[in-house]
């Protein structure tokens, strides 16, 4: 039949679907806590973790990159097999459901603004993502990563001169 869709093209039609699952599911939970969310897809999964716990935010992140991978054609890659789509369903479902079960009290708690810090008259830009209240949270510090060795910055060329 000229008009069926080859395994390939179902498998990403069917991880297109499930990525869009995804992103429905999270426009819907950003429009009960902040509306504005939902016009940032990349803040809505960054943010996610101060409103979930952390592996529930790392799974949709790193289901969400791999679908979205899946779901670009590139004629040097082979198609998803019908089990890793499979699969991805019961993830997206597992993460659906974990979403839903997000702490009630995240949906109502509103952070105040901060006070404006010592000498400073204005007051800050809002935040895109304000989190409820944790305790003290700190993040290690990453160092910059250098250049590898004989491959540092390239001095500037010696100005030029007139004479040939």
């Amino acid at each position: 039949m000229a008009g069926t869709l080859g395994p390939g093209a179902r498998a990403r039609a069917a991880a297109m679907l499930l990525r869009l699952a995804l992103d429905q599911r999270l426009d819907d939970f950003w429009r009960k806590i902040a509306p504005g969310m939902t016009r940032n897809a990349k803040h809505r999964m960054l943010c996610l973790e101060e409103y979930t716990d952390r592996e529930t935010a790392r799974r949709w992140r790193l289901t969400w990159s791999a679908l979205s991978g899946v779901c670009h054609h590139r004629v040097s890659e082979l198609p998803p097999v019908p089990t890793e789509i499979h699969t991805r369903l019961l993830e997206v479902n597992a993460l659906l459901d974990a979403l839903d079960r997000a702490p009630a009290d995240t949906v109502t708690t509103r952070v105040p603004a901060p006070g404006l810090p010592a000498g400073r008259t204005t007051a800050p830009a809002p935040s895109a993502c304000a989190p409820p209240p944790r305790g003290p949270r700190t993040a290690p510090s990453i160092p910059k990563p250098a250049p590898p060795p004989g491959h540092g910055a390239v001095p500037a060329a010696p100005p030029a001169t007139g004479n040939p």
